[in-house]
Formats: structure tokens, sequence, C-alpha cells
């Protein structure tokens, strides 16, 4: 298994991989699919606490929640005792294509932080949206409003390689322990014309000097890229320390994670 331990992190054991939750809220990236995650799961709590309950059976110990009902209801109805809650702070219904930020940074965070830490919640993570507006007052604020909270703080974004840049040489440098970036071999929705050995090893470079502990999510190019290839190219990433995997049926989250535990 590619992440067969937990991170062992200033004391604290931390579930590397990490149900994520975009399909349970249908994204609007997953295009014409958003649909149908939107009659199955994003309305439908039973059926996602299904899945979360299987994902669980194979292993998975860690679930990305945002604030939003249906999908804490559906949390709520599964062996949630044993399952670690990675948070997302400030979470919207912004534009990927046209993102909006000024919109984004007039989400209620101090809502999202206070819900957020009635669970087993290690970690906290910005959405990408108040990340990449660049902001760097507010994000220290919410940055510093997390860690008086007792979890670790950490960044989303939707731009590893503009947005890492930027965050080397910022103020909030030293607030945040856990950064979260878009990967995938297909380099889809990341900000890169191509992803090839040039850009792999500039973004490899990037986040080893950033210096934090990397979590990866669209590792499956939102469902393009077939699983056991994937799989194969996240274990040559050795500056990986957790992933988010997104699961949108029972089925998948046994035949993903069954293939994850064997590579």
């Amino acid at each position: 298994m590619i992440f067969q331990d937990n991170l062992e992190f200033k004391g604290k054991e931390i579930p590397r991989i990490i149900l994520g939750s975009a399909p349970f809220t249908a994204e609007s990236y997953f295009g014409h699919r958003s649909r149908l995650y939107h009659l199955d799961l994003e309305i439908n709590s039973d059926n996602v606490a299904k899945i979360i309950n299987k994902s669980n059976e194979h292993g998975i110990k860690a679930i990305n929640l945002v604030n939003n009902n249906n999908l804490i209801e559906s949390y709520q109805k599964t062996n949630k005792d044993d399952i670690v809650v990675i948070g997302t702070v400030g979470k919207t219904n912004v534009d990927y294509v046209n993102p909006n930020y000024e919109k984004a940074k007039e989400v209620d965070w101090k809502n999202d932080i206070a819900m957020l830490s009635e669970f087993n919640c290690p970690i906290m993570l910005i959405d990408e949206f108040i990340t990449d507006s660049y902001d760097w007052d507010l994000l220290e604020e919410i940055l510093t409003e997390i860690k008086k909270q007792g979890s670790f703080a950490g960044l989303i974004t939707a731009y590893p390689f503009k947005t890492t840049k930027k965050l080397i040489d910022s103020p909030i440098l030293d607030l945040f322990d856990f950064y979260m970036v878009p990967i995938n071999k297909l380099g889809y929705m990341m900000d890169t014309e191509s992803f090839m050995k040039e850009e792999r090893e500039k973004l490899a470079n990037l986040l080893k000097a950033i210096d934090k502990k990397i979590i990866v999510n669209k590792i499956l190019a939102c469902g393009i890229q077939m699983p056991e290839e994937a799989f194969t190219f996240l274990k040559t990433l050795d500056y990986v320390d957790m992933v988010a995997i997104g699961i949108a049926s029972e089925r998948e989250a046994e035949f993903d994670f069954e293939l994850l535990n064997n590579i």
C-alpha cells in the first residue's frame, strides 16, 4: 500500500488517505456527471453514508468535510467514531471557470471553524478560492483562528505552480503546516499547459521548497484517469504525504481502495 502507515505530525497520528467530498457535493467541474452526482449523492445522505462506510471497511479512516448540510448529515449516519475529519474552511459555490474571489472572501468562515471544531478534526484547510485571492491579511486571520481551536492549519490551492511561488515569499509562510494541491499524470485542472518531465521536476522543487506536508487532490483527474495508472503515478511522487480521493459509489470504493491497497 502506498500510504500504509499514518502520518505522525507534532504528536498526532493522521490517516494519509482521505475520502474526498467533491462527488458528494456534485462539484460543477465533473461536467455532465455533476447532475448525476446531485441526484444520487448531493441530495441523498443515505447513499453517501453507504459510500463512507464502504470506504471505511476498506481501510479509509479520514474524510474531507465542508459545511454542507447533506454531507454533514451523511457523515453523522456513519460509523464516524472510526473516521477522522479533515475540514475545509470557507467553501463556497464559486464558479471554477470564472472565479469571483471577492465573493469567496465573504463566506462565514468563522461559522465553518466552529462547526468543524465539533468533530475529531486534526486539520482544517482554507478553501482554494480564499487562498488564491492572495489576501494575506485575511488568510492570516483565518489561519490564526484555526490554530486557536487546536487544529493544524493549512491551505488549498487550484494553482499549484502560481500559488506555491507566491506563498514561498508571502508573510503567511510560517502560519500553516499542510498544503493541498491538485496533481495528476495528465496535468488536468492544474495551471500548466503540459505536465511532462520538466514541469513535474519544477513542481516537485517548488513543493519541496515550501516545506509543508503535501496533500494531493484530483489524482484521478476528476474521473478521467484510470485508477491503476493514477495510483502508480502517485507512487512516484516522493514529496507527497497524503492524498484525497473522491468516490461516487460503493462499487468504486471497493475497487479503488482495494487497488490502492495492492500498489
